[in-house]
């Protein structure tokens, strides 16, 4: 019993230092969240039921906010055009990034150069790739416009047209597949060559290799890159801020541009919060409507065993 009773407390006692310095360890990550995420989270939610303009106290106005969104012409034109950027950009974003994955993902020499020039654009600030491109697309000198000309084609207005300027946009945010195509990279390094050598033997094409192994072993990361474009494409700002500011007439004038106004153009709190939990709510309904009916498609080798 004498020895019992002190082998006992010892072991209690290195569990409690083992629980101690695991709080220890987590209480950062823990502490980061509730200051930097589910503290402003609470704010907002609070401020969207007031009328707040910085300057004056707080006026609780209740639903008030909510209520005028669905009033507000600007609110639904922003929600449509970013449904539309969303819709357009997100599958040839994908379709692009992966073909450019598959191109990269051969064994020839200086393959490793291409890769990086590929990969590059994507980590170039976006600010100031919307500068380039806003001199690629300017309607006086702009190098787009040079070049049409040069072939005896008439200049087009690209930015100042309503019916180029969003199509100007979309083609701008291809220029960051980079990323996307490294992770759809790696995930093809990942298929087992095996899979290819018996799909050969059984008498399978190329193509028939690309549907039918290719395909569905790279579903997982397509399914993790669709989600995170979609998010993505919902909070689109930097491209419609810096190179048309919304315009022109409106044609690109964003969810999260329009909502950012709404902040530090009206000073309107109230309003944008409402404004950003109603895209919150829009980007929850959203992914879990991907995850229900793309998610069933996915395939994963873990679950034909």
């Amino acid at each position: 019993m004498t020895t019992t009773a002190p082998t006992r407390q010892a072991r209690l006692s290195i569990r409690a230092r083992e629980a101690i310095y695991g709080y220890l360890f987590i209480a950062p990550a823990v502490l980061g969240f509730i200051l930097w995420i589910a503290g402003p989270m609470i704010f907002s939610a609070w401020v969207s039921l007031t009328q707040w303009d910085m300057l004056s106290p707080p006026k609780i106005v209740g639903l008030q906010n909510y209520r005028q969104m669905l009033e507000d012409n600007l609110f639904w034109q922003s929600l449509k055009v970013t449904m539309y950027f969303t819709i357009v950009s997100v599958p040839i974003f994908q379709v692009l990034a992966f073909a450019v994955a598959l191109l990269m993902n051969v064994k020839v020499r200086g393959i490793t150069v291409f890769r990086t020039i590929y990969y590059l654009p994507s980590i170039v600030p976006v600010v100031a790739s919307s500068m380039l491109w806003a001199w690629i697309f300017n309607s006086d000198f702009g190098l787009l416009n040079s070049l049409l000309q040069a072939v005896g084609l008439p200049k087009v207005l690209w930015l100042q047209d309503p019916t180029w300027a969003m199509p100007a946009l979309i083609v701008m945010s291809l220029w960051g597949i980079g990323g996307t195509m490294l992770i759809y990279l790696a995930g093809l390094q990942g298929v087992p060559a095996q899979l290819y050598e018996a799909a050969e033997i059984d008498g399978a094409n190329k193509w028939q290799q690309f549907l039918h192994v290719t395909v569905p072993m790279m579903s997982p990361v397509i399914f993790f890159n669709l989600v995170l474009g979609l998010i993505g494409a919902l909070q689109t700002f930097t491209q419609g801020y810096i190179i048309t500011n919304g315009g022109p007439g409106n044609s690109t004038l964003f969810y999260v541009l329009y909502l950012y106004r709404q902040a530090f153009t009206y000073f309107n709190m109230g309003y944008a919060s409402a404004m950003a939990w109603v895209l919150f709510v829009i980007i929850l309904a959203l992914t879990l409507l991907v995850f229900r009916y793309v998610g069933r498609m996915v395939y994963y080798e873990d679950e034909s065993r």
